[in-house]
């Protein structure tokens, strides 16, 4: 199939899964053809986390990423091929921040709050420079560490009449996002973010993504950032799916397939 790439940013799918038992029975090949999958994609340089998911909303959940869409869709239909039931999906692109401080920005915040210039200041933005571009291709071709856990919410920005985010001026929404960020920098370490643009390819205009060894962390920054008023003000949120990430034998064992 003609691949199908986006100009700028990768494809991600987070697909949910109910293992059909009865299929199962049957099918004693189906874990290996499902890791088979996982590798072949894996192989085609595009990404795959598997996670035994908690609780009733699905028992699989798959994430899956890269530079074709199209590739992504294959995968999608080899899984459809095992005793895998989609019981939910999200669809999704990696993408930079319209909010990202700006070089211009940074010089004007190293000004006003450290008051530097000239010579010193072009030292610290290098620094800076470097810094923004390893986040940057992070944020747009992220190569994503196995952590214990993994929690996954859509969320939108409000439109109501007394909380409208869109009719705010840019450069409010741009001071809100900035203290938004700095909340959740403060996990650094411990939670990776990983947030994809969805407005016009699926139901909702983000999905979050929280990788974390300590599910006590998915909890906490969820929890912190819900004070600050870019959530507490703007943001609805849909169903979060929360997992254990496992290698892809070990989840799939775990689930009973």
């Amino acid at each position: 199939m003609e691949p199908v790439q986006p100009s700028v940013g990768w494809g991600v799918l987070h697909l949910f899964y109910r293992v059909d038992r009865a299929r199962a029975e049957g099918d004693p090949q189906a874990a290996k053809r499902v890791v088979d999958a996982v590798q072949s994609l894996v192989d085609d340089d595009h990404q795959a986390l598997l996670f035994a998911v908690l609780g009733h909303k699905a028992d699989l959940g798959v994430m899956a990423l890269g530079p074709d869409l199209a590739r992504l869709q294959a995968f999608q239909q080899e899984l459809a091929t095992t005793p895998l039931a989609l019981v939910d999906s999200y669809v999704s692109l990696t993408e930079l921040s319209e909010y990202t401080s700006s070089e211009d920005d940074e010089r004007a915040r190293l000004e006003a709050e450290e008051h530097l210039a000239g010579p010193a200041a072009e030292a610290r933005l290098a620094a800076w420079r470097e810094r923004m571009g390893h986040y940057q291709e992070q944020r747009i071709h992220p190569r994503l560490p196995t952590k214990k856990t993994i929690c996954f919410y859509p969320m939108s920005k409000r439109r109501r009449a007394d909380a409208n985010w869109y009719s705010l001026p840019f450069a409010e929404r741009k001071r809100l996002m900035g203290g938004h960020a700095r909340v959740g920098r403060t996990y650094a370490g411990r939670v990776l973010q990983l947030i994809t643009g969805s407005t016009g390819i699926d139901d909702w205009e983000w999905g979050v993504t929280l990788l974390a060894d300590d599910p006590v962390a998915l909890k906490e920054i969820v929890y912190e950032m819900r004070f600050d008023p870019v959530s507490a003000e703007y943001a609805d949120f849909g169903r979060f799916f929360t997992g254990l990430l496992l290698e892809p034998p070990e989840a799939l064992r775990r689930v009973g397939l």
